[in-house]
């Protein structure tokens, strides 16, 4: 409690007599503790004065009230709450506190007029309303009431937050029209990927035991088959349609014309005789390739 001169002088001397009071001593001891409070250009002030100038406390006071009656703060009336309004971001509680900072600046306040002022700068149209059912209010009945809607008002900025962070965190769902529209926005295709599909080159193919990836597997380690010619990639880069035959992407490995090709063609040139197993049919009837009967020897066909 140390007074600098650049404080309200008022209330520094408030502050010390009601120190002063507590302790209850008498006048010569204030004299004597008052400079102890002062700090910088104010205790020089002090220390210049004539000695014999003071003969008691309250010379002290009024001397010192003159010397710094330019850091007297000004007298605030009770037409400045008018202009006290809770702000369009403001909370109902700070708005309050703020409220309740301004009256406490006020001398002879009465609870018509502040109750009257607070409830014009409201925002709250709930808090509003039942502060007009009634003529005048106590601040401190204020404040009471008013614990409420500031609990309603905090639960309703926590839902509101909460519906904001699931709507940032769950994945915007697209309907496939919605969907078209970004790809094309994005440079993209315009549908969906659909795999390539095409025409074999053999009308007829010998059936299988298993499916043709299964096949596959249990050759591919031979060298049997032929390297496929290089695929293009027609499905956007959609993972699902991988050809293991391939190595790449652009359709499934059971979808794959190259591989039954490469398959038909291996047995046509009776490169697949220890895997007669996988056979279905040992002998068809009607293939064609270029006009070529097939040429499989008996062998192929041993179990």
């Amino acid at each position: 409690m140390r007074y600098d001169g650049t404080q309200d002088p008022q209330e520094h001397l408030m502050a010390f007599e009601a120190r002063m009071n507590l302790e209850g001593v008498g006048d010569e001891v204030r004299c004597r503790a008052f400079p102890v409070t002062l700090a910088g250009p104010t205790i020089r002030w002090f220390n210049s004065l004539l000695q014999g100038s003071v003969t008691g406390f309250s010379e002290v006071s009024c001397a010192f009230l003159a010397q710094f009656t330019t850091r007297i703060a000004k007298a605030k009336h009770s037409i400045n709450l008018l202009g006290v309004n809770q702000k369009t971001d403001e909370t109902t509680k700070k708005y309050l506190d703020r409220f309740n900072d301004e009256c406490l600046e006020i001398e002879g306040l009465t609870n018509s007029v502040a109750s009257l002022c607070l409830t014009n700068g409201l925002l709250n149209e709930d808090f509003r309303k039942h502060l007009t059912t009634k003529p005048v209010w106590t601040m401190q009945e204020i404040q009471t009431v008013a614990r409420k809607y500031i609990n309603d008002e905090e639960v309703s900025r926590v839902v509101a937050a909460n519906k904001r962070q699931t709507s940032y965190t769950q994945p915007r769902q697209h309907s496939n029209g919605e969907r078209q529209k970004e790809h094309a926005r994005d440079g993209g295709p315009s549908k969906a990927p659909r795999p390539f599909s095409r025409v074999g080159k053999f009308t007829n193919y010998t059936p299988l035991a298993l499916p043709i990836i299964e096949v596959y597997q249990k050759i591919a380690k031979k060298g049997i088959l032929s390297k496929p010619r290089p695929m293009k990639d027609r499905t956007g880069g959609n993972k699902s349609f991988c050809c293991v035959y391939h190595k790449g992407y652009g359709h499934k490995t059971q979808d794959c014309f190259d591989l039954k090709d490469a398959q038909e063609q291996a047995i046509r040139d009776e490169k697949l005789a220890e895997f007669s197993h996988l056979i279905r049919e040992p002998r068809r009837r009607n293939r064609d390739y270029d006009g070529e009967s097939p040429r499989i020897s008996a062998d192929f066909f041993k179990n």
